[in-house]
């Protein structure tokens, strides 16, 4: 009677394993790449793969980290459908000579949650007080210009700041040692200064002046992915958006999935950093994902007009609400 049960329990489990083998076998397979190593900025995605979402739309989602030359460039190149961009990384390459097929698909957060962080001791309240001090930059044109508008506008003067080239990993140590300011996203590392209880001056760029509040980051994909295969690619956006909608009204469980996909994580700063960020993924919008033309374009407008670009990006270039269910 024992040897009868335990080879039908045998026979169940061997059936469900190729019940579930056939059915991954049977879904089609999308890549997705992320920018970074995991964390909250992706949480909808990985809520999205353990509920089975994806699977729900007849998809299978390989989550892969960026290769040696970037999320953007695996997208365009097809070697991922999907990933995680930056408006403002990416215009460069929506000029027509450099144009890569690359198009934003849906917005990750609402509004730009970025900014520069300093110790409170440095006193940089403010722009204009960056004057004199060490800012960690990776000497991007764009990034430059974007520091320079926000002291000059203040009666600053950009030429006093410091420039150290740096790629910084851990902030709260690169604020104790070398650099006095480093521009962060706050849900991750500005959350970290506040459990660290590091008393710091943050300087939001979306606050301080509304050009920057532009999409950063958002969800991109391969052009003629999406030519091809709409119906696949909305099927993913669909998932994508149960996901995070999850996230937003269940962040203490979100934040566990993400801790369960990536269990090298701080548990302590993922719950907290779930918290904060949960709140700025639809933010005050509907539906989730949703970019506002006129916000991208203002960005695009202010950076024809600083003139770093090899040609002028035209209105409404590089993004599409039309795959957003």
């Amino acid at each position: 009677m024992k040897n009868n049960f335990k080879s039908i329990l045998m026979m169940t489990i061997f059936a469900a394993g190729m019940f579930a083998g056939c059915k991954k076998a049977n879904a089609k397979k999308i890549t997705f790449v992320l920018d970074w190593t995991p964390n909250t900025n992706h949480t909808g995605l990985y809520v999205a793969q353990e509920k089975g979402y994806f699977a729900e739309e007849g998809l299978y989602v390989d989550i892969v980290q960026p290769s040696e030359d970037g999320a953007t460039m695996m997208v365009a190149s097809g070697r991922a459908q999907f990933g995680v961009g930056f408006q403002d990384s990416i215009a460069p390459s929506m000029l027509n000579d450099e144009k890569l097929p690359v198009t934003a698909v849906a917005a990750l957060l609402q509004h730009n949650t970025s900014g520069l962080i300093s110790l409170k001791k440095t006193g940089i309240d403010r722009p204009k007080n960056l004057e004199g001090k060490k800012y960690a930059t990776w000497d991007s044109p764009i990034e430059h210009a974007t520091i320079r508008k926000i002291v000059e506008q203040d009666g600053g003067d950009f030429s006093k700041i410091k420039l150290i080239p740096s790629t910084v990993y851990d902030v709260v140590t690169a604020l104790n040692t070398e650099i006095d300011c480093v521009w962060i996203y706050y849900a991750w590392d500005g959350v970290k200064l506040e459990l660290e209880g590091i008393d710091a001056n943050y300087l939001d760029f979306r606050k301080i002046d509304d050009t920057f509040d532009y999409y950063t980051p958002m969800f991109i994909s391969n052009t003629d992915f999406l030519e091809k295969d709409s119906v696949t690619a909305k099927k993913f956006l669909k998932a994508l958006r149960r996901g995070y909608e999850f996230a937003v009204d269940n962040p203490d469980e979100a934040a566990e999935i993400l801790c369960k996909a990536a269990p090298e994580l701080d548990r302590d700063l993922v719950y907290a950093s779930q918290r904060w960020i949960s709140k700025e993924y639809k933010a005050e919008v509907e539906p989730w994902g949703y970019i506002n033309p006129e916000r991208w374009n203002r960005f695009f407008r202010w950076l024809n007009e600083t003139g770093l670009l090899d040609g002028t990006l035209p209105e409404n270039t590089g993004f599409t609400n039309d795959y957003l269910n």
